[in-house]
């Protein structure tokens, strides 16, 4: 499975490079031929670079229906003065590089950007700034675009007044790569996305989630950081997702989740980092999820998962000072748990063979307690939650009793 990870980063990082170079150079700015980005674009041929030198830009919509280069030296600014869609692409193999873009207009008709891409192949945006631009990065019906090494800032209060930071729509074989992302809506916004890398994203501090997609099939998300976002990251009706060696942290809330698995199937989440979260993974109607090799450390819960799903196998994972381990709303299990070192286990190991020689059952009659009278909270590290614990353990009633680790592991992985 890595290895064909690495093989899709490989060929999607040779069609980043392999780009067109031929065509004539115009040079726009202070003391050149041209001084308006809009009339360069005008005389420009496909396969030509215009180069926009240090300044201000005041020019409204700048609409690229060309093959070109845009390229900005020492970061021209490019203000849409709270009114207007910043730059609109509607061509293919063309590249924007090296822009401040600032201040795109918001509509309550039409989604504005700072930079779209309207149904276009092979367009790569590219070590750019954007700060204050409602939407950020936005792609639709586009194909084998590239959205690289940009900074991507808003300032949102709430949901309704703010934009995604890269929002992709009906979209193909992307690579979303090196981004920083802060403030927006969702940090991260996929529907209807496919057959794309994120590698090496940092979303942080969005309204709501750090990622969240609906519909989008058989994406990779390698090597990812999302911190303290509002709700953490959603994941929804999807299928042949692979999560690699992400890191979710610090995602607390009432209603928030190092990751929220809703109706997902046939996936792989393994070598990932879930770090002081309200819930490390939530998950609803998934299945024949492969959830393995993780490390889940001083989250609330680090894993519920409801009675809706099945098949999810869940092992070699570390648990590490977690409140409570596993939760769960019912009795029938169709998942296993085997295979994993928790850090709550008191069993023995006779045989010295590293597993325990008894079962663990990760679920805590307490957290179940809690999940049906949040008030009870205030009993937490009292002594008779411990014996009621110690009890159910002992004879389970009320926690289900097949949810166990057969094997559980007397040392933490090695992740």
């Amino acid at each position: 499975m890595m290895q064909k990870i690495f093989s899709i980063i490989f060929l999607s990082m040779f069609f980043l490079f392999c780009r067109n170079t031929e065509g004539k150079t115009i040079s726009v700015g202070k003391n050149k031929s041209v001084q308006s980005i809009q009339k360069a674009l005008a005389i420009a041929k496909n396969g030509d670079t215009v180069l926009v030198y240090a300044g201000l830009y005041k020019e409204g919509n700048i609409f690229i229906k060309k093959s070109i280069v845009l390229k900005g030296i020492n970061f021209p600014v490019l203000d849409g003065e709270n009114k207007y869609e910043i730059i609109s692409i509607s061509a293919n193999d063309v590249t924007v590089d090296g822009f401040k873009v600032q201040h795109a207009g918001r509509s309550e008709i039409k989604d504005l950007a700072g930079i779209m891409i309207y149904d276009s192949y092979n367009v790569t945006i590219i070590n750019n700034i954007l700060d204050d631009t409602n939407f950020g990065i936005y792609s639709q019906h586009s194909r084998k675009c590239t959205i690289k090494n940009n900074s991507i800032t808003a300032y949102g209060k709430n949901e309704v007044q703010s934009g995604n930071g890269i929002n992709c729509w009906r979209s193909d074989s992307l690579l979303i790569i090196g981004n920083t992302i802060k403030g927006h809506r969702d940090g991260i916004y996929f529907e209807f996305v496919t057959n794309s890398l994120i590698w090496r994203n940092i979303s942080t501090e969005n309204v709501r989630y750090g990622l969240h997609f609906m519909f989008s099939q058989d994406n990779n998300y390698i090597t990812n950081l999302f911190k303290d976002n509002g709700s953490g990251v959603a994941v929804m009706y999807s299928h042949g997702v692979k999560m690699f060696n992400n890191f979710f942290e610090d995602n607390w809330g009432d209603a928030a989740y190092g990751i929220l698995l809703k109706d997902i199937s046939d996936s792989y989440i393994e070598g990932n980092h879930f770090l002081r979260n309200t819930v490390g993974i939530h998950m609803e109607g998934s299945s024949r999820i492969v959830l393995q090799r993780n490390e889940f450390i001083n989250n609330g819960w680090a894993i519920k998962i409801q009675a809706s799903c099945d098949n999810n196998v869940i092992t070699k994972n570390n648990f590490l000072g977690n409140t409570f381990d596993i939760g769960t709303n019912g009795s029938l299990v169709l998942n296993t748990f085997n295979g994993n070192y928790w850090d709550k286990y008191e069993g023995y190991d006779l045989d010295k063979n590293k597993i325990g020689d008894v079962p663990y059952h990760p679920v805590s009659l307490y957290s179940m307690i809690i999940d049906n009278n949040p008030s009870a909270l205030m009993l937490f590290r009292s002594f008779i939650v411990s014996l009621i614990d110690k009890s159910e353990k002992i004879i389970p009633t009320v926690t289900p009793e097949n949810l166990k680790d057969d094997y559980p592991l007397m040392l933490p992985l090695s992740l």
